[in-house]
C-alpha cells in the first residue's frame, strides 16, 4: 500500500513538472515606429529596425492610452509571456537619444 501511495506522488509531482506555469516577469520588448494606429479598436503596427512589423492588441483594462501616438512616433512596446499572443503589458514612446536594449528573441 505505502509503495502504491510513493508510486502515485512520484507520477503526480512528474505530471507538474513537466508543464511549468509561465514566469510572471518574463517579458520581451519590441522597439521601433508606429506604422498604423486604431486607438478606438485598441490595435496598432510597429515596424522594428529589421524591417518586421508586429500587431498589437490592447486590452481596455490594461491602462495603456493610445491616443497619444501617432503614425511615425518611436516606441517601446512590452509583451508579457503569460498574456495572449501580441497583447502589449507597456507602451512608452521614445525620444531622440533614448536607449535601446536588444531583445533576444
Amino acid at each position: 500500500m505505502a509503495g502504491r501511495i510513493v508510486a502515485s506522488l512520484l507520477v503526480a509531482a512528474f505530471a507538474l513538472g513537466a508543464f511549468p506555469a509561465p514566469a510572471a516577469a518574463e517579458e520581451r520588448t519590441v522597439t521601433g515606429t508606429v506604422v498604423r494606429l486604431d486607438p478606438a479598436e485598441g490595435v496598432f503596427t510597429v515596424r522594428d529596425a529589421a524591417g518586421a512589423s508586429w500587431n498589437y492588441k490592447v486590452e481596455a483594462d490594461a491602462g495603456i492610452d493610445l491616443s497619444g501616438f501617432r503614425a511615425g512616433d518611436r516606441v517601446k512596446v512590452t509583451v508579457g509571456r503569460a498574456t495572449p499572443v501580441n497583447m502589449i503589458t507597456a507602451a512608452d514612446p521614445l525620444r531622440k537619444g533614448d536607449r535601446v536594449e536588444k531583445a533576444a528573441y
